[in-house]
């Protein structure tokens, strides 16, 4: 079976996620060199609790301003990625054009670039963030569930599908200021299966992290359930 899969990808080389070009070492990703060298990863300096990237070179990393004057209730906070250029394109393609094969490069490249982290953090379960009923029966899949569902197994760690719910229906975040996002989504989750979570350390999961205040919510609302503790990672931080 590996002979064949190894012909037909010299016969029929996959094509890369983005630019559609022939990949003829396609490995796990499916990107070329050229795509997957235009994602810029998060790195230092970025704020050590909620992840924002300082936009610098150099310098080392800070607590940012609002982490400063209101902590977030999540410990810490990682997105891989900078939401931007090719991430950007793939992410859009998969929630809004319905392309769900696109989780598994997305989760895949997370977890390339966060597994250091999640290793430090130790998390017990897995919780993705919820769509509103509503959201979900426009939209028929829930991002962040499918992506959490690569990461529970590339990390062995359980993945709690139903933990968390979202009580009412949110205005898209999306042109939103910081403190229009807040608002929005205050109060907006509650836990719905404690049980999972009660005592335990959890890994909060979300595709696009912009001013992490549904992050800081969910986060919020699994601390009031009875979470031990709670750290976030998304497959993109908006630059």
């Amino acid at each position: 079976m590996a002979f064949l899969r190894g012909l037909l990808d010299i016969l029929f080389p996959p094509l890369c996620h983005v630019c559609r070009k022939p990949v003829p070492e396609a490995g796990e990703l499916h990107l070329c060199p050229g795509c997957r060298g235009a994602m810029t990863p998060v790195v230092s300096p970025f704020c050590p609790v909620c992840g924002v990237p300082h936009g610098t070179e150099g310098g080392i990393d800070h607590p940012c301003g609002d982490c400063l004057t209101a902590p977030p209730p999540f410990e810490a906070a990682r997105g891989a990625l900078l939401f931007d250029g090719p991430v950007q394109e793939l992410i859009h393609r998969f929630k809004y054009g319905h392309k769900v094969h696109l989780r598994r490069p997305l989760a895949l490249l997370a977890v390339e670039q966060l597994s250091a982290f999640v290793g430090e953090a130790s998390p017990e379960v897995i919780v993705p963030v919820p769509l509103h009923r509503a959201r979900l029966r426009e939209r028929g899949f829930n991002q962040a569930l499918l992506i959490g569902e690569v990461m529970a197994r590339r990390w062995g760690v359980p993945l709690v599908r139903d933990a968390l719910r979202r009580v009412r229906p949110t205005a898209p975040q999306v042109g939103l200021s910081a403190a229009e996002r807040r608002e929005n989504v205050r109060g907006a989750f509650a836990v719905a299966a404690p049980g999972p979570i009660a005592g335990r350390r959890v890994l909060l999961v979300d595709d696009v992290c912009t001013t992490a205040s549904t992050l800081a919510e969910c986060a919020r609302a699994l601390r009031r359930g009875g979470a031990a503790s709670v750290v976030a990672v998304t497959v993109a931080r908006a630059p």
